[in-house]
């Protein structure tokens, strides 16, 4: 991957497959679609091999490291997307925040928000552009050497989950940190998540510019909210990231499928089907029966095998994955993991995922 010579805004390769943008759109397919959340990871030996030695955000922030990422697991497996190699935290980072990523320990804020005056410390206005152009440079020169083989997804993390961690400053169990400030500091907390939905719906649509062709949000912490705090502090942004998105799209004559995945939010598959996105991500611990009758067909639905299921004999996974597809149906229905694929799963094993899913469900579709 090199960005020399190319004209980034040249027109990028026609894509062969559409199959996984006509799934989010609840159109026919000839198979279901199937993707993994962190299909480019550390369970590859060319991934560990490529990252070797090499600063992650360094990483994030070199086009020609992310698109290289990107592509490799399409070179191993038939996905049927690709989605590009990033992090959330980049955001904290433009809003001026220091984020380091510690070996055997994880995104760490050495300076995390403590209190409502903290807010001062973090860019008022932030130009995207300049901060975040690197990710837009990834996402066209991707879009080049993808050369149309399928889509190329980008992606944000979600208000509340970013600013769980710009607060707790790392991963925590309990969240307690960034729930005390719900609790203690209701405006505040107002303030810095509208200050992080501008920053995001301005970079979903840079990425739209540069060349994505679906967009996800991630609200990886949904689960620590209950329903109440989630409806006061997640819920709100999240519409209103997928409603600004798709009018400034629309404007400009684009469709661009949105997902949205709030991890162990079960208690809002309802309203979320009714966000303005058209799918909804969902993690293990739904029924896919029920969820396709709680969301009534609103939105094509995304998931949701448990990613331990990865460790099981490829029979067994061949199993699950026709149980998971019986529940789901095949039609507005994209096959992912409930949650990323672990760093020790064997590569074998994914594949034998991937496969499952187009065996069973072009087999299925025959029968329809």
């Amino acid at each position: 991957c090199c960005l020399n010579g190319l004209n980034l805004h040249s027109d990028f390769p026609q894509l062969r497959n559409d199959t996984f943008l006509r799934a989010a759109r609840g159109e026919e397919t000839e198979h279901v679609p199937v993707w993994c959340m962190r299909q480019a990871g550390r369970y590859l030996t060319e991934f560990r091999e490529f990252r070797a030695g090499k600063d992650f955000f360094e990483t994030c922030q070199s086009p020609e490291a992310c698109c290289e990422l990107t592509l490799q697991p399409l070179r191993r497996f038939g996905f049927d997307a690709a989605i590009i190699f990033s992090d959330i935290l980049v955001i904290p980072q433009a809003l001026g925040m220091d984020v380091q990523m510690v070996a055997g320990k994880g995104p760490t804020f050495p300076e995390p928000l403590k209190e409502p005056e903290d807010l001062q410390r973090l860019t008022a206005k932030v130009d995207v552009g300049k901060e975040l152009g690197y990710v837009f440079k990834a996402i066209t020169l991707t879009r080049h050497k993808i050369e149309g083989k399928v889509p190329l997804i980008g992606f944000s993390g979600a208000p509340w989950t970013l600013m769980s961690y710009m607060i707790e400053g790392g991963g925590s169990n309990t969240h307690s940190k960034a729930k005390r400030w719900l609790y203690r500091h209701p405006e505040a907390s107002h303030m810095l998540l509208t200050m992080l939905t501008d920053v995001i719906v301005e970079y979903l649509l840079g990425q739209v510019a540069a060349g994505a062709q679906a967009l996800q949000v991630f609200e990886s912490h949904a689960g620590i909210l209950g329903p109440v705090h989630f409806n006061e502090y997640s819920l709100p942004y999240l519409r209103d990231i997928a409603r600004r998105v798709k009018d400034e799209l629309k404007e400009a004559g684009q469709d661009v499928p949105m997902i949205v995945f709030a991890k162990d939010a079960h208690y809002a598959v309802e309203d979320l089907s009714q966000s303005h996105y058209d799918v909804v991500g969902l993690d293990w611990t739904i029924d896919p029966q029920s969820a396709r009758e709680r969301t009534g067909g609103k939105v094509s639905l995304q998931g949701n095998m448990d990613p331990c299921a990865l460790y099981a004999p490829k029979e067994r996974i061949s199993d699950i994955v026709k149980k998971m597809l019986e529940g789901f149906g095949t039609r507005g229905y994209i096959a992912n993991l409930g949650h990323g694929v672990y760093p020790d799963m064997d590569p074998e094993n994914v594949g034998a995922f991937v496969e499952a899913v187009h065996q069973h469900s072009k087999q299925m579709i025959k029968k329809i």
